[in-house]
């Protein structure tokens, strides 16, 4: 008995359904000439005549008519087989990812018009009010975040370098009594509020400030960059948020350059949904790796 190749099973139906060979080809799209030798390899493996052969048509013998519901099933299964592998490629659930602000608006919120239409099954939730969003409650999936937890059950890699740089308007920078960038004592800052004072750039403010007060303090960055758009004074931004701005550079490197960390729950590695959104969160920070660090092009 010759050995049986299973892509022949199509072939069967398909004159089981339709009676001809034309018919038959025209449904599976291919030859005439392949779908008569395809059904006779069958019937030579099988061992059995599949079909009477007529003028008018093919009709199926009682063997045939034995093993129809058997290629039915067998079909099925092949149907589902990719359906399964379908859903499997395509992320299918909700995803909620906690972030800043200043990232979600200008880098990662852009960017999920491709993802969601690869996955349409896939809804994605941005929390932006970091402080609240707590992985180990499941407050959020995942989150990308510039401070590296130290503790948990949390699965974490740097993504990327968030760039900082002290930055003025051109009109107060016209205006300043000294253009030495070692020398703040005449300027006017623009400082966060109390509950911000633990940030980086607050702290580096206090340093160079010497216990003064800053001219302005505002909670979040949109304020601290419409404050200096405004005139008001120096402020310590993001490269990639003050530049666009119209802001200019006074100091580029200040020491305040921060990791990207991409921060997941251990127990949500396996989740397909997961891995999706956080492997397109990674190629996105990694895509916008130059205008974060602040680099300009040559």
């Amino acid at each position: 008995m010759a050995r049986m190749n299973l892509d022949d099973a199509p072939v069967f139906l398909a004159i089981a359904r339709t009676g001809t060979l034309t018919a038959a080809a025209a449904q599976l799209g291919t030859g005439i000439a392949t779908v008569s030798r395809k059904i006779e390899r069958l019937e030579l493996a099988l061992g059995v005549p599949l079909f009477a052969r007529h003028q008018s048509g093919y009709t199926l013998t009682d063997e045939g008519e034995a093993l129809l519901p058997r290629a039915e099933a067998l079909e099925e299964a092949a149907q589902r087989f990719r359906l399964d592998a379908a859903s499997e490629a395509e992320a299918i659930g909700h995803v909620r990812v906690a972030t800043a602000e200043n990232l979600a608006n200008d880098v990662i919120i852009p960017s999920l018009s491709g993802l969601l239409q690869t996955n349409p099954g896939l809804t994605i939730e941005v929390l932006t009010d970091i402080t609240t969003s707590n992985l180990h409650r499941r407050d959020a999936d995942l989150a990308v975040r510039m401070v590296r937890p130290e503790r948990g059950n949390l699965t974490v890699r740097q993504v990327g370098t968030l760039g900082y740089g002290l930055y003025g308007s051109a009109e107060y920078l016209a205006n300043r009594s000294s253009h030495d960038q070692s020398l703040f004592a005449d300027d006017r800052f623009i400082g966060w509020s109390e509950r911000q004072q633990m940030l980086p750039a607050a702290q580096w403010l206090e340093r160079k400030m010497k216990g003064d007060a800053p001219a302005i303090m505002t909670s979040s960055l949109f304020g601290q960059v419409t404050a200096a758009k405004s005139g008001l004074g120096l402020a310590i931004l993001p490269h990639f948020l003050a530049a666009p701005a119209g802001l200019k550079q006074v100091a580029g490197d200040i020491g305040l350059d921060q990791p990207i960390w991409l921060v997941i729950h251990s127990d949500l590695l396996a989740s397909h949904r997961v891995r999706i959104v956080a492997d397109h969160l990674a190629h996105v920070i990694a895509s916008n790796d130059a205008r974060l660090r602040g680099h300009r092009p040559e």
